[in-house]
């Protein structure tokens, strides 16, 4: 079964296909505010009657027959009333989609408080779940992430990861003025790592290395072959906010070293990570040098790998199946306080409108 998403130039030919289709009980979404919701065009999905458009015109500009609209969140930070439709029906859903952070992305004006009716966010008690990573069990089922998150504490002995690393520590990065300081702190655990005769390898526009965007394949094996340790440090302190930062060292065999706000239980194994924000740099090189002379006390942080996966989330595929949820659309639901529920410290962040990186 197939979603389509569909693009700009092909509206004619796809208006036709879309409004002929022999599809049972067909969804018509419209993307209100242009959102890369997918890396590709199609997926594979349980239902294949979900229809995605950003013409507001599909319905010769009658906006209600559509079942529902999504908002991308970047858009909501400072919005108009002339920007919004004039007319909703009673069986639409208006969903604000955002899988940025609420605190570089705050929603500003109360304008949009009692606006929506779902949530499309990575927040793990939105209405439709978006995580960066979906956590299966040996079954293959997904169990996580999740609030309430249970972990299998019996997790057997794991020696499969190379013996052949050489270097402590490496870091992805581009953005290098944040809001959660990140770059002060990694500076800091580079100068204590030197004590130890180990370094912080940076790539990217903050570093004096190089491992381009495309060729992802080949900056992964580096992180395979050659790192103990890599540096996923988010750019803003958010409530579930953890991003392909911290997948990117679970799927290549390198201990990730958090830096968020996220209740980090929720998403990782017990043992397979450290946190920066519960040492000081100092403390943290010495526990990166201790863990790297001592084989079998690196080899426990992968103990999880034996019981669970990581994968990433089809999107439109979550977003189609919610449409196809009966219950939560006979459910009416609107979000009274949305700028408290996204963001709690939204009148202080609001004050400082700067946008974060």
């Amino acid at each position: 079964m197939w979603v389509k998403l569909d693009k700009q130039n092909e509206l004619n030919k796809e208006n036709k296909t879309a409004k002929e289709s022999t599809v049972e009980n067909m969804k018509y979404i419209l993307m209100w505010t242009p959102a890369t919701i997918e890396p590709s065009s199609y997926w594979k999905c349980h239902f294949s009657n979900c229809y995605f458009t950003t013409h507001r015109d599909f319905f010769y500009g009658n906006l209600t027959k559509f079942d529902a609209i999504i908002f991308y969140g970047p858009h909501c930070y400072s919005v108009h009333a002339s920007d919004l439709p004039k007319k909703r029906s009673n069986h639409q859903k208006y969903i604000f989609l955002n899988m940025e952070s609420s605190d570089n992305q705050p929603i500003c004006d109360s304008i949009l408080d009692g606006f929506f009716n779902w949530t499309a966010t990575y927040k793990l008690n939105s209405d439709i779940k978006l995580p960066y990573m979906l956590i299966r069990n040996t079954s293959g089922h997904i169990v996580g992430p999740s609030i309430d998150m249970t972990w299998d504490n019996d997790m057997p002995e794991y020696n499969e990861t190379s013996k052949n690393k050489t270097r402590a520590a490496a870091w992805f990065v581009s953005h290098c003025h944040t809001r959660s300081k990140r770059e002060k702190y990694a500076e800091k655990l580079k100068s204590e790592l030197h004590h130890h005769n180990l370094t912080l390898d940076v790539y990217g526009k903050c570093g004096n290395l190089s491992c381009p965007r495309k060729k992802d394949s080949q900056c992964f094996e580096l992180l395979i072959n050659t790192y103990f340790f890599y540096l996923s440090f988010e750019n803003s302190f958010a409530e579930d906010y953890i991003t392909e930062k911290v997948k990117n060292a679970l799927l290549n065999d390198v201990v990730p070293i958090v830096y968020g706000a996220a209740n980090y239980s929720r998403f990782l194994p017990p043992g397979s990570y450290i946190d920066a924000r519960k040492h000081e740099p100092k403390e943290l090189a010495s526990i990166m040098a201790h863990i790297i002379k001592t084989p079998a006390a690196y080899h426990d942080f992968f103990r999880w790998k034996s019981l669970y996966t990581y994968h990433p989330p089809k999107y439109v595929c979550i977003l189609c199946a919610a449409l196809n949820n009966q219950t939560m659309l006979e459910t009416h639901t609107t979000y009274k306080e949305m700028r408290r529920w996204w963001n709690p410290d939204y009148k202080q962040r609001c004050k400082d409108r700067t946008w974060g990186s």
